[in-house]
């Protein structure tokens, strides 16, 4: 199994390596954009929680990126399955499904990684200076576990780009807006609250942004992530399972 996921993982990497300037500057143009329209232009002024909404924003986009980044291993995956039919080989050779899942996940984990580094290092630019802790990166790599666990149990059940596409758009892109990236959802009704804290990204934005600021993260959003997370992994491992089947 070690020497399974490390094939899957090493070929993931090689294929990131040769992407990687190209996705560098991929990876920095939303946040850029987010930092000066919201950071600046609309937030220029506005406090939140006694921070600056630019300090409250980043923390929001380092979630935000943890699963739009690692949830995109799976259009990496579907390339894999519909042109080059890489899913074909896995399927004869001798990795067991455990280890197909794990390669990938942890695929997905280390494009967040970066990706994540780079919203980073943007924020240093605009100088918010953040307490960058373990608890930071605790939630961060939670929140990437649970998405890329999606993203590989996701890639399975569609049928084409079009589906992966339908799954970005009514899942993810409602996620990155409305699970506490741009502003607390405390500021919302009480029944959009109860459904949002239902939701990962709710509760790892809440663990990075309060860690980030120099507190203690409440264990309750840790929890939460490791609960959805092993479920996540359940997913990815049931559907690799009946795909390889």
């Amino acid at each position: 199994m070690i020497r399974g996921w490390t094939a899957v993982y090493f070929r993931e990497m090689l294929i990131l390596r040769r992407r990687l300037s190209r996705l560098i500057s991929a990876w920095s143009v939303s946040p850029l954009l987010y930092l000066i329209a919201f950071g600046y232009a609309m937030g220029k002024g506005v406090t939140i929680q006694g921070h600056s909404y630019l300090e409250f924003l980043l923390p929001g986009l380092v979630a935000m990126t943890s699963m739009t980044q690692a949830f995109a291993i799976g259009s990496e995956i579907n390339i894999a399955r519909f042109y080059w039919h890489i899913f074909e080989e896995f399927q004869t050779a001798p990795i067991s499904n455990a280890a197909y899942v794990l390669g990938e996940v942890l695929a997905g984990i280390t494009r967040a990684l970066l990706a994540g580094c780079v919203i980073l290092i943007l924020g240093a630019l605009f100088g918010v200076v953040l307490c960058y802790n373990g608890y930071l990166w605790l939630a961060f790599l939670m929140n990437s576990f649970i998405f890329a666990s999606l993203a590989v149990g996701f890639a399975m059940l569609v049928k084409s780009h079009a589906d992966q596409a339908m799954v970005n758009s009514f899942v993810i892109t409602p996620m990155a807006f409305l699970g506490g990236t741009f502003f607390p959802i405390d500021h919302l009704p009480d029944w959009a609250q109860k459904i949002l804290y239902l939701l990962p990204l709710t509760h790892a934005a809440d663990a990075i942004r309060t860690s980030s600021f120099g507190a203690i993260p409440e264990i309750g959003d840790y929890l939460m992530l490791t609960g959805i997370g092993v479920s996540a992994f359940v997913f990815a491992f049931m559907t690799v399972s009946k795909a390889r089947d």
